[in-house]
């Protein structure tokens, strides 16, 4: 763990009040933007607030109240918050604690990660589509434009278009005022609906289960259990407390979450309040796209509320853009996802930007907006990817506990417990499949598509990749190196590997130095970059194999550590050199006095698959998809911080196998 990560968790393992601030910009947006489309989802899909009798609206808060406190309270911030690995959070944090348990596991950990990736595509979509309908709640503005929902359209895709093209510049600038916007955010959200309780105090039943168990039978609920869609909205923002516990730490979450909670829970009681107490006015039972969270306002405050709730759904957009960027960083390290290029924008170590992640999110949010056109018509496709998401981290998390040495019977019970719970919310938001549903399950099928192509062919690689021993071509180095009648290629030769353990090395490797053209080096070096499960591990390990020119190199670098080896190379050379290990290389020419490091050359294989191949159809069709994906993925060079290097490219068989060729026949006859 590095000094500045370490005294990061220092800082993170007290609450203080900047820390709070931090919590309440990173962690809340998602689920802080929920009471703007909640109870209007409810309300919609139940026909409109006529319908909305005391029996509906006392259970539907009460469905709301529930839920936040069973999923988002016990599971995330109780349980989840305590499954970190080494203070870092999300699903493929807590995949890296139990994978050791099961090669399976891999499975919950691609879909619930390709789940979360479709959500960052919708949540920015549905979260400022809906703050700026509220600007049809605004009587100057409904003059000049009615009901047209192309205006709000595209003042949303404006919105949208600006937000992830300031992504390239990085937001430190604006981050730092994320946490105060927040904090008045959910203050505004808790006295908005703490002035709409005294309209009427019986809302305060909801706090009852029995009035959310009641309802889900009740023949007031027109949607019968199928309206746990609609509620599971109040929660969707749950998976961030956990993906973000890396920034904040698990203490400033819990104590900022009781603020959070009771800002929430209150402005739902002021809309249920509300719609009591109008549920037989005329002027709103004839409006069309009512929405109780802007209509509960004085009309003095809509504008207000519009701007407010505008930058706060922006914020939220923010999270989840940023936590889109973690997840595929993390996905890549592990081998999940090909690599993409990732550049930091700022000196903060935990923001990054990745542009083509950055535009295929654009894209996708535009998309959803123009397709959709209305909140509440993405409000269908909303939830459901979420649901996978939970459902994915409660399989992970029953294996952690298991692993912990957690009481086997109450590991069981939780995932019972909670799983039961999540499968009910998927059934019901699977209900919405048709009405638009199909589209997040469509961006997460072909997230998890890539993401199984990348991990198969990882396997099929490792199956049947020939590796041969090094120490056998220890003496062939020496000679090669020693023989001047051979140019000296590079006085430092690298080849990046996969594997060293054992000492053994790709064939094609030993091919490339040998047999392809021979290259003569002063040093060969072979190094391997090994992900950690931790996140920020910076170590390495060196075994030179009693020689003084050949190195092999392990790079251990956590998960979340950027893999620039042209960088970790210099550092390595000058220490060998001055433990004694490594000759010192004199340059007699160089614009640095008296430099005793040589040049490096990189060579980068570029695999192809052999016509002729053993592999079954599904396997070889697997490879040939995941060199397609590759050509169109960032090149090795960059990824490794090699683009100012000397790399050379040269085009290898994936596998090398006995091939069994047809045998031509001499004949003697004239030519034709």
């Amino acid at each position: 763990m590095n000094k500045q990560h370490a005294n990061s968790q220092i800082s993170h393992s007290k609450v203080t009040l900047a820390g709070l601030l931090i919590t309440m910009g990173v962690v809340y947006g998602d689920i802080g933007t929920s009471p703007l489309y909640v109870m209007k989802s409810i309300m919609e899909g139940n026909g409109g607030l006529a319908t909305m009798k005391p029996e509906m609206v006392l259970g539907s808060i009460s469905l709301v109240f529930w839920t936040i406190t069973l999923l988002t309270t016990i599971k995330y911030v109780c349980i989840a918050l305590n499954a970190d690995n080494h203070g870092e959070g999300g699903i493929f944090s807590l995949f890296v604690l139990v994978k050791k348990m099961s090669k399976f596991l891999i499975i919950p950990a691609m879909v619930g990660g390709a789940a979360l990736l479709a959500d960052g595509m919708l949540t920015p979509a549905v979260t400022i589509t809906t703050a700026i309908e509220g600007l049809q709640g605004i009587p100057s503005f409904y003059e000049a434009f009615g009901d047209n929902q192309n205006v709000i359209i595209a003042i949303t895709c404006t919105i949208i278009l600006v937000l992830f093209l300031i992504q390239r510049f990085g937001t430190s600038f604006i981050g730092k005022a994320f946490g105060p916007i927040m904090l008045g955010w959910f203050t505004f959200l808790g006295l908005a609906g703490l002035l709409q309780i005294p309209h009427d105090f019986s809302v305060l039943k909801a706090f009852n289960p029995y009035y959310a168990i009641h309802l889900l039978f009740s023949p007031e609920n027109k949607l019968g259990i199928f309206i746990l869609g609609s509620i599971f909205l109040a929660t969707t923002g749950a998976e961030a407390l956990y993906s973000d516990l890396g920034h904040v730490g698990k203490k400033n979450i819990r104590v900022s979450w009781v603020y959070v909670c009771v800002c929430l829970m209150l402005n739902y009681l002021g809309q249920g309040a509300w719609m009591l107490s109008v549920r037989n006015n005329p002027t709103y039972l004839n409006m069309e796209d009512l929405n109780p969270f802007f209509s509960m306002l004085p009309k003095s405050l809509t504008v207000f509320a519009v701007a407010f709730a505008t930058v706060a759904a922006v914020i939220a957009s923010q999270a989840l853009i940023s936590g889109s960027y973690t997840l595929v960083s993390e996905a890549i390290k592990l081998k999940m996802l090909p690599r993409l290029k990732i550049s930091y924008p700022s000196n903060n170590k935990g923001q990054m930007y990745m542009p083509s992640v950055n535009y295929i999110l654009m894209i996708g949010c535009i998309f959803l907006v123009l397709y959709f056109r209305t909140s509440a018509h993405m409000e269908s496709a909303y939830g459901l990817a979420i649901t996978v998401t939970m459902l994915m981290t409660t399989i992970l998390l029953f294996f952690y506990l298991l692993h912990r040495g957690f009481n086997k019977y109450l590991a069981f019970f939780i995932l019972i417990f909670f799983g039961g719970i999540e499968s009910v919310f998927f059934i019901s938001s699977a209900m919405k499949f048709l009405h638009g549903g199909y589209v997040a399950v469509i961006i997460a099928l072909i997230i998890l598509g890539i993401m199984a192509i990348w991990t198969r062919g990882n396997v099929v690689k490792q199956k049947y990749y020939k590796r041969v021993p090094l120490e056998n071509y220890i003496e062939q180095l020496r000679e090669l190196k020693d023989d001047e009648s051979i140019p000296l290629s590079q006085t430092n030769v690298v080849f990046l590997t996969d594997n060293l353990q054992h000492h053994e090395v790709g064939h094609d490797i030993m091919y490339s130095i040998l047999d392809k053209r021979p290259k003569r080096a002063k040093v060969y070096w072979f190094v391997n970059v090994y992900v950690t499960d931790e996140p920020y591990t910076m170590e390495y390990l060196v075994d030179m194999m009693d020689t003084d020119f050949v190195v092999n190199v392990q790079l251990r670098l956590g998960f979340r550590v950027s893999q620039d080896v042209n960088v970790y190379l210099r550092q390595i050379v000058n220490e060998l050199m001055a433990e004694g290990m490594l000759p010192r290389q004199p340059q007699k020419y160089s614009t640095m006095k008296n430099r005793n490091v040589g040049d490096f050359a990189f060579v980068l294989l570029q695999e192809e698959l052999p016509k002729f191949t053993s592999l079954n159809h599904l396997d070889k069709w697997v490879m040939q998809m995941k060199l397609a994906i590759k050509k169109i993925t960032v090149a090795p060079a960059r990824w490794y911080g090699l683009e100012y290097s000397d790399v050379i490219t040269e085009r290898v068989p994936l596998f090398i196998e006995k091939t069994k060729w047809h045998t031509l026949k001499k004949v003697d006859t004239d030519f034709h």
